[in-house]
């Protein structure tokens, strides 16, 4: 007999009833150090009184009205947006996967309002994650995302990460856009070089097609600047946004230069939820937040003393661990084990993990972790290693 909730999560077998900063609270009182953080979506931490503070003070005014109205907290977040980014414009989504249907619909009907219906074709990459709808499984293009599905989507061009004599060769009349992640981390957090981002950026400009990045794993500060892209000097055409920009609750946006969005007017894209006074609310408060200069600074203090403890964690277990990579706090553990084996020995140590394509246990925690609980993740990490490395000898 089918469950009452879809199986379609391996879920462990933990059930977690409060949390307060980087910790959370077992139903059976164990308290674990999360550094998952719902997969970069909490951003500052759990429960965290500034965010707490604003949906509750919402809450008691306005909890949704339609896009047919206007929406102040929608107007007053699109606005910080806007100051802080690139971006012109923006539009507001409930996930990630949802700004990836509007990234592609507004690149190909761009091309068609400029009478170039012919340039559909969008160029993605090999490992790369964009949510799970019909865009976002065809844009990946990967047999384990798309088996069963079909007919797919098409349009898409997928090409080896890192290959540049394959990307030159593909770009052509019929190329809309470029669509990438800045670091990916669903395919294993892969950091594109700072040159490798500037070259995409110089062939969009040299053919005219949308550079599109998807920051909604690696923006809204997880990288020490308010967006991965930044750290490159260049800006996209559009960009994906979601995770961390509602601090937990359920946000997403796509951000765009004004020429880029020219097609979308009134009637070809809406959200029934997207943009509610809530999920704004909270949104606001997070990029008040992130946003800060000095805040950023803090993130990559503590990244740089994250990533040094990391170096010693695998110095210390050769037999589990290969290596450190990743920017910012958007960190991964490349293993020689599987990276299964290191996140469910974590459990038992109490630190929360998050597995990874590529044989990466990916780090993702609260970007205003403390300099205490580093080290306390750290520590369990190591006893986590030391039980793998055990279960290896016996």
């Amino acid at each position: 007999m089918i469950p009452s909730l879809l199986p379609t999560y391996n879920r462990a077998p933990l059930s977690f009833v409060s949390g307060e900063g980087s910790w959370l609270t077992e139903a059976d009182g164990r308290r674990f150090l999360d550094l998952g953080a719902g997969i970069a979506v909490n951003a500052l931490g759990h429960a965290n009184p500034a965010l707490v503070g604003a949906l509750t003070e919402q809450a008691g005014k306005l909890w949704h009205l339609s896009n047919l109205y206007q929406i102040p907290q929608q107007q007053a977040l699109a606005e910080k947006l806007v100051e802080e980014t690139f971006a012109d414009t923006v539009f507001f989504t409930n996930s990630g996967t949802e700004a990836c249907e509007l990234a592609v619909k507004m690149a190909r009907k761009y091309w068609y309002e400029k009478g170039q219906p012919e340039r559909v074709e969008i160029i993605t990459f090999e490992g790369s994650f964009h949510g799970r709808s019909a865009a976002g499984i065809a844009a990946a293009g990967s047999e384990k995302m798309t088996k069963g599905f079909g007919p797919i989507l098409g349009g898409f061009t997928h090409l080896p990460w890192g290959d540049h004599d394959a990307l030159r060769a593909a770009v052509s009349e019929n190329t809309a856009a470029i669509l990438i992640e800045p670091v990916q981390g669903e395919g294993g957090i892969r950091p594109l070089p700072d040159q490798c981002l500037k070259g995409l950026r110089d062939i969009c400009d040299e053919t005219g097609a949308l550079l599109i990045l998807d920051e909604v794993q690696c923006g809204v500060g997880r990288t020490g600047k308010l967006f991965a892209h930044e750290w490159s000097g260049i800006e996209p055409d559009i960009m994906m946004v979601a995770k961390g920009i509602g601090g937990g609750f359920p946000l997403g946006a796509v951000l765009a230069r004004e020429e880029a969005a020219s097609g979308m007017v009134a009637g070809t894209h809406g959200s029934t939820y997207g943009g509610n006074p809530l999920a704004c609310a909270v949104g606001l408060k997070v990029m008040e937040i992130v946003s800060d200069p000095g805040f950023l600074a803090e993130v990559n203090a503590r990244a740089g003393g994250l990533r040094q403890k990391l170096e010693g964690l695998v110095a210390a277990h050769p037999d589990v661990f290969e290596g450190v990579r990743g920017a910012g706090l958007m960190l991964g553990l490349k293993c020689k084990v599987a990276p299964i084996d290191v996140v469910k020995a974590g459990y038992e140590a109490g630190v929360l993990s998050v597995p990874a394509a590529d044989n990466v246990v990916r780090l993702l925690p609260a970007l205003n972790i403390t300099e205490s609980d580093i080290s306390e993740a750290v520590a369990r990490l190591d006893k986590a290693a030391s039980a793998v490395s055990e279960g290896l000898k016996a």
